[in-house]
């Protein structure tokens, strides 16, 4: 398996990548998928370098995201189960049509939507993530008004994909992002 270290996958990132805030949500994504891997007793690198790496040719080609960043993860012999993950996150965008089928795959779209729901809530509430409550979280999440443009249908499914409760899959994100 051809997979980079943490810190050549963040080397990646950086050059590519150039937004404070996509960098900010890179990191959110790679933490959380991080301590669901350690939760499910699963691959730490693999999951880590998957959240940290989903979305990063978004800033250099959005329209077509995350199309030029799989053929890259495919060139340069990633594992097929990230190249699906990354692609699954995509499902219904971009043309893309492949539906997440396994459980990292369904862990990155539990994780990757709702990490923007907490950076607009720390936003509005400037509060370290550790002291975050769930019903602040899960009010902010059914306000579809706030933070509009996040799919909270692929939250749902990515959560029911994982088994986990949706009060349990915010407590777990405000543990995981609490080193943020």
């Amino acid at each position: 398996m051809n997979l980079p270290t943490r810190e050549e996958a963040q080397t990646l990132l950086e050059t590519h990548v150039k937004d404070e805030y996509q960098l900010l949500h890179s990191k959110m994504v790679a933490f959380a998928m991080e301590g669901y891997a350690k939760l499910f007793g699963e691959d730490q690198i693999l999951w880590y370098v998957t959240g940290l790496l989903h979305d990063l040719d978004f800033s250099e080609f959005p329209e077509e995201h995350p199309k030029k960043e799989l053929e890259w993860f495919k060139d340069w012999g990633y594992p097929q189960e990230l190249i699906h993950a990354v692609e699954a996150h995509a499902y219904g965008y971009n043309g893309f049509t492949t539906p997440a089928r396994t459980k990292l795959a369904f862990a990155l779209l539990a994780c990757d939507e709702i990490s923007g729901i907490f950076y607009a809530y720390k936003k509005i509430n400037p509060i370290p993530y550790g002291e975050m409550k769930i019903s602040s979280i899960k009010k902010r999440l059914a306000e579809k008004a706030f933070a509009a443009k996040i799919d909270r249908g692929v939250i749902q499914r990515g959560v029911e994909g994982i088994g986990i409760p949706i009060d349990n899959h915010i407590q777990n994100l405000i543990t995981f992002f609490s080193v943020l």
